[in-house]
């Protein structure tokens, strides 16, 4: 049984044992019963009154609940409308005062929600209106007076991080160009004139609408500022270029010329009109001394020629060159043939310092090739000889290259001037094929007279081992001729090799090695010493040089045929020991 039901079982029992007080003291008294009756009466109206008065109240208490909860089931519902959630689902089995509760509870929790969600959008919003007034661009398309979702107000911020960041870029960008414009127009000597110039340089840049216009415009004005400010540079330029040109050649002194150095950095309009002035007097400098300004100029001519590696012809078609009659004429064909020489050298400068690059390329490598026959190069210290053979090597490998692209850039050249490019009026692939074959026939003239003139050195024997047993068998009838043979002496008479003390066999010689390898070199310098004479005696008598001996030529020559029978022997002699 419930506390609350006992408790109603006590409040009727005492309700009883009241009743019965009553009656016990009714009885006492001696009330009469209508009295008793009519007291019991108003007992039981009291009772009854009180109790209907506490139903009611209680049967209040449940409308009240039963209404809130219909206005908390309908605020609910709209809640997760606006703030899209989804339905709120009550819990089943709970008593009407509990429901009341939770759902009451969920409604303040989702209120809240809504004021959080709506003061994020208004902040949102107020630093969007911001951004769109700074960079005039349109707001977030998002309604002001509607709750947001979650996605929505990520969405916002994600965007306000965007246009701030594009905010931060823009800004940037325009401090630079304001700063470069502020430039321009200080080299310029140019003060603002539309309102546009004075808002981006007197207005704070703060208030400057950095827009996508003005973004543009900025750029524009500061590309026909900077197009001015060049082509104020390149006319300063040109009159730099003249003037030095004239400095040059009316030998104006440097004391006179740094006095103006500083009209030759800076391109400032005050510049410009200094530089104007100064080639003013310059020209009518040149006008009053006519001939050192066209002898200048001659100089000037005759170096681009060498530059441009034009020949005698090609020089002397400029006639004007070898005038002397100084005129103003006469100066206008000179300036208009070296203007002329200077085109021609820079449109085809690479092609022409390749030419020069191979001749100084080609010269080294010949005083290489000629160190290279030089002995003394052999005592040098410091390692020059092998920095000079690794020069070589790279020369050697390089002058093809470059040769090969020369060849390239002259067809080029050809084709586009419709003739042939000469050097100094020869073709220069003739001319570099020329220097090759003229250079291969000398190394071979010197290959010819090393090897007619040349005599073999003793070689000192080493550890190697003697000539092989089989060898000297297969050998030994050839062998057998070597003690016939004779030794020159300086008296002009011949001893032989033989000698009471040795047998001069194979078989002996190859016993001491040391004397077998003296017997070697000594019939190879034979061998090659009477070649190279009867090569040169017999040329000798064939082109009548020597008509005053011919008797002991003709001799000589008798004497070295005869020898040259029994070149096999020698030959088998020069196999067997080895040389």
């Amino acid at each position: 049984m419930r506390k609350s039901e006992v408790l109603a079982a006590e409040s009727v029992a005492c309700l009883n044992k009241a009743l019965c007080r009553l009656k016990d003291i009714w009885e006492e008294i001696g009330i009469p019963e209508d009295q008793r009756l009519q007291r019991t009466n108003v007992v039981k109206n009291h009772i009854k009154g009180l109790l209907d008065m506490m139903i009611t109240e209680e049967e209040s208490l449940r409308t009240r609940l039963l209404s809130s909860i219909e206005a908390c089931h309908k605020q609910l519902d709209t809640l997760c409308l606006e703030l899209q959630l989804p339905p709120f689902e009550e819990e089943r089995g709970v008593t009407m005062l509990q429901q009341e509760k939770e759902i009451r509870t969920q409604v303040e929790m989702l209120v809240k929600e809504r004021t959080q969600r709506m003061q994020q959008l208004k902040a949102l919003t107020e630093r969007d209106q911001d951004l769109c007034d700074t960079l005039c661009s349109d707001p977030y398309a998002l309604d002001p007076n509607a709750v947001p979702s979650l996605e929505q107000l990520d969405g916002f911020r994600q965007h306000i991080v965007s246009q701030t960041t594009e905010k931060e870029r823009r800004h940037a960008e325009f401090v630079g160009i304001k700063r470069q414009i502020i430039l321009c127009m200080d080299d310029l000597d140019q003060l603002p004139e539309t309102s546009f110039e004075k808002d981006i340089i007197c207005e704070d840049q703060e208030a400057f609408c950095l827009s996508k216009d003005n973004i543009a415009s900025l750029k524009l004005l500061l590309g026909q500022l900077e197009e001015r400010k060049a082509e104020n540079q390149a006319v300063c330029e040109a009159h730099r270029e003249k003037i030095q040109e004239l400095w040059d050649r009316l030998q104006v002194p440097q004391e006179e010329r740094e006095l103006f150095s500083e009209h030759m950095v800076a391109s400032k309009k005050k510049n410009l009109d200094a530089l104007e002035a100064e080639g003013r007097r310059l020209m009518e400098l040149k006008r009053l001394n006519m001939r050192n300004v066209t002898e200048a100029i001659r100089s000037e001519i005759a170096v681009l020629w060498e530059k441009c590696f034009f020949s005698s012809d090609q020089q002397q078609a400029f006639v004007p060159y070898f005038s002397n009659d100084f005129t103003e004429q006469l100066l206008g064909l000179h300036e208009a043939e070296i203007l002329r020489l200077k085109q021609h050298y820079e449109e085809h400068k690479e092609l022409f310092e390749g030419v020069q690059r191979w001749e100084e390329s080609w010269r080294l490598f010949l005083e290489l090739e000629k160190k290279a026959t030089d002995p003394s190069r052999f005592t040098n210290r410091g390692g020059n000889l092998l920095k000079e053979e690794k020069q070589k090597a790279e020369l050697h490998k390089s002058l093809p290259k470059l040769e090969k692209k020369l060849k390239a850039q002259i067809y080029v050249w050809e084709q586009e001037q419709a003739r042939e490019f000469l050097v100094n009026g020869q073709k220069f692939l003739q001319f570099v094929e020329e220097q090759w074959e003229l250079h291969r026939i000398e190394k071979e003239n010197e290959k010819l007279e090393r090897k007619c003139f040349s005599v073999p050195s003793v070689r000192t024997p080493g550890r190697s081992k003697p000539p092989l047993a089989g060898l000297q068998e297969r050998n030994k009838e050839n062998m057998g001729q070597v003690t016939g043979l004779g030794v020159p002496l300086q008296s002009g008479g011949f001893k032989t090799l033989a000698s009471p003390q040795r047998n001069f066999s194979i078989n002996s010689v190859a016993s001491t090695y040391s004397e077998f390898a003296v017997i070697c070199v000594f019939f190879c310098v034979l061998f090659s010493t009477f070649d190279c004479f009867y090569a040169a005696t017999h040329g000798l008598a064939m082109r009548g040089g020597l008509s005053g001996d011919l008797w002991l030529i003709d001799k000589c020559i008798l004497f070295l045929d005869r020898l040259n029978q029994h070149s096999n022997r020698i030959g088998s002699i020069k196999v067997c020991l080895n040389v």
